[in-house]
């Protein structure tokens, strides 16, 4: 099962538009990551519970069979007034609310977060698990102290057993720094712990509950990559980091057409006229003109006009938006109709600010309006 209900507050503005799940890491949403991998270790039948702007993860990845596995949704809302309301049910309430309708998990089943990309080898994962004869087991990672206020905190014993869990800590309360990475193995008997047609939550109910009633509930620690993306200045950090090079076994789309500078098809560019220094990707259809400076790392989107004399150094720009000959943008994140600073956690709206004679909407060139 993959998480997919949230309304990804600490996303916003990114998340007004899309669901955490579909954010794109250099073009492909990092769901799709999760079920390639998914996929790799033999797992073929996902659940995806879905609710805030369900139907863009639902028409993406539709029934899976694109993707070489079978897919189905459980959505949390209800039309009210024509309108689509999100009542996320939270993370275990939207596995038992599955379980309730078809039995669907009869076997030990995994549980992701949308929210990151992991390399995690999962077989490993499920062989450890079985070996501890566990009901529930936790993938954890050693985090610095000072960031253990963002995770589930586990204490764990001499034989892996969690003997606490802690919900997002203070640092000088936490009970150490391995957290919760949000990847779980459960056995079916696990919905005996989780009330039917309430809100419930794993890290906040389940795993406290586990912990106390002595179960075999363990953690696991294995070395993985793992690139959460919680927040927007996560999504520039990973972003970057992949651009870099740093991901290490991260497949970059497109087509290297020189050093550190890929490209998807059909774009116009004249690289004798234009600057681009690396790490840069650009996607398909779009236009450098000539006299454009592009610097690295950075993302163009699909069907891009990047006019003569702008200037990108260091920015995420999505699909269809045209940078004009005005723009000079450094460390922004260019998204629907925001412009993002992540460093500094602020946003600018771009039509309230009256700066579409800057950035906007390519199609609107081809309209004519």
């Amino acid at each position: 099962m993959i998480l997919g209900a949230g309304k990804g507050t600490r996303v916003q503005p990114i998340t007004h538009e899309i669901p955490k799940p579909m954010i794109p890491l250099i073009r492909k949403p990092v769901m799709e990551y999760l079920i390639d991998l998914l996929k790799h270790h033999g797992v073929d039948e996902i659940m995806v519970n879905t609710s805030h702007l369900a139907p863009i993860i639902e028409n993406y990845f539709r029934d899976g069979e694109q993707f070489g596995v079978s897919m189905a949704y459980s959505y949390e809302g209800y039309i009210e007034d024509g309108v689509a309301v999100s009542a996320p049910l939270g993370s275990a309430g939207g596995m038992k609310k599955i379980q309730d309708f078809s039995g669907f998990f009869d076997e030990t089943f995994i549980v992701l977060c949308g929210d990151a990309w992991i390399d995690l080898d999962i077989t490993k994962a499920l062989a450890i698990h079985r070996q501890k004869k566990a009901i529930a087991s936790i993938i954890i990672r050693e985090v610095p102290n000072e960031e253990v206020f963002k995770y589930g905190i586990v204490r764990l014993d001499e034989n892996d057993r969690i003997l606490e869990f802690q919900e997002k800590p203070n640092p000088e309360e936490a009970v150490s720094n391995l957290a919760n990475t949000g990847i779980y193995i459960f056995e079916p008997e696990i919905f005996d712990y989780i009330p039917s047609g309430v809100q419930y939550d794993i890290g906040g109910q389940l795993f406290p509950k586990l912990a106390q009633a002595n179960l075999p509930f363990i953690g696991i620690n294995l070395p993985f990559q793992w690139l959460d993306i919680g927040n927007v200045q996560d999504v520039w950090t990973v972003t970057s980091q992949i651009l870099e090079g740093d991901v290490k076994g991260f497949k970059m789309p497109g087509k290297e057409v020189k050093p550190g500078v890929y490209m998807g098809i059909n774009v116009s560019v004249d690289f004798d006229r234009v600057t681009i220094t690396p790490p840069v990707y650009i996607g398909g259809s779009t236009k450098i003109n000539a006299g454009a400076t592009i610097v690295g790392p950075t993302v163009i989107g699909a069907n891009c006009v990047v006019e003569t004399g702008a200037v990108i150094k260091h920015c995420f720009v999505e699909d269809y938006t045209r940078i004009s000959s005005l723009a000079n943008l450094e460390a922004k994140i260019i998204f629907g109709n925001k412009c993002i600073d992540p460093v500094a956690d602020t946003q600018v709206d771009i039509d309230e600010a009256r700066l579409e004679f800057m950035i906007e909407d390519a199609r609107k060139l081809v309209s004519g309006t």
